[in-house]
């Protein structure tokens, strides 16, 4: 199967890899240098250094090259951008004339600006394209690119797509579910991500497994709350993309946003975490967006709150723990 990666980051690198073993896979980076790099050396240094990529994977720096790569029916573009690129992406596509057959993407998160999950994005910049969806899951890209095991969700309205996602991805140690719920895997995706922000604070401070276990679970509810309200269905949060990524991110020293959550606990502030990171941290990206739907709906999400307050109101972290442990008794 012809497939095209568009994004050179560590999860497009490493699904890339993944790919490149049973298809034609050829991964795209708009850096002309990166690719001249990764052609050269077969190891993308920033992202994921020390992990060789197959022999057989190509890299391009040519859009429309990668883009005609997939274009056929029976081809897979998978969209490796974080959610900040997405639209600009699908314009582009829109604009030079080349829009695959069989479109999914990565990227978790709600768009800053607009609050739109990434379903919502694709819809309104390509209107007319119907084989699309999204793949998500627990994964860290340097597992992934390890070869280690790993089982992910592909969601999606359109049974092509699921077909041609589950016929790329489903070989060696990669196992691919597939659904139909892709507003509920794409709010777990988004949410997890500034829920563990919040573990990663709790861990930070040594407030110990107690409180960790307490964040994970009760940061589950405020997830599936929003997620039902946005269209979701509520099994969809007890699975993989769910509580299986939760638990992922939360506690995973590989997580970039409990990382966040763990350097804020000790006084850095967000700018110099961020700029020394080095990678992006969506729970950061998308934590406004998940409040502000979640309070123009009236859903209580205390745990979201405080990690807001810690990022943009220069609220300290034991000052938002202290005032979580003050909220009144309730019913579970």
């Amino acid at each position: 199967m012809n497939v095209a990666i568009l994004g050179a980051g560590a999860w497009g690198t490493a699904l890339a890899g993944h790919l490149a073993v049973r298809h034609d896979a050829v991964l795209w980076a708009r850096d002309g240098a990166l690719v001249e790099s990764l052609s050269r050396s077969l190891e993308n240094d920033r992202y994921l250094p020390g992990v060789k990529l197959p022999a057989q994977l190509r890299f391009d720096a040519d859009l429309a090259a990668a883009l005609r790569h997939a274009a056929a029916d029976d081809a897979l573009c998978v969209v490796a951008t974080p959610v900040a690129g997405l639209r600009a992406l699908c314009r582009t596509m829109r604009d030079i004339g080349i829009v695959p057959a069989n479109v999914v993407w990565l990227c978790k998160g709600f768009e800053a600006d607009t609050q739109c999950l990434p379903n919502e994005v694709v819809a309104a910049e390509l209107p007319l394209h119907a084989s699309n969806g999204t793949l998500s899951g627990p994964s860290f890209a340097r597992e992934v690119a390890l070869g280690l095991p790993v089982a992910l969700t592909v969601a999606s309205g359109s049974a092509v797509l699921l077909e041609r996602t589950v016929a790329a991805f489903h070989h060696g140690a990669m196992r691919i579910y597939t659904g139909d719920d892709v507003i509920g895997v794409e709010v777990g995706g988004a949410v997890k991500n500034v829920l563990a922000i919040a573990t990663g604070i709790s861990d930070g401070l040594g407030l110990g497994l107690n409180a960790r276990a307490a964040l994970i679970t009760r940061g589950l509810a405020e997830m599936s709350r929003l997620g039902v309200a946005l269209g979701g269905r509520a099994e969809t949060f007890t699975g993989l993309t769910g509580l299986g990524d939760l638990i992922l991110t939360a506690t995973g020293d590989l997580s970039r946003n409990r990382t966040v959550g763990m350097q804020l606990a000790t006084g850095r502030t967000l700018n110099d975490i961020l700029s020394a990171l080095g990678h992006v941290a969506e729970g950061v990206r998308c934590a406004r967006a998940v409040l502000a739907l979640a309070q123009s709906r009236n859903i209580d999400m205390p745990i979201t709150h405080a990690v807001c307050r810690v990022l943009f109101e220069d609220v300290t972290p034991r000052d938002a723990v202290q005032a979580l442990l003050s909220r009144d008794a309730k019913a579970e």
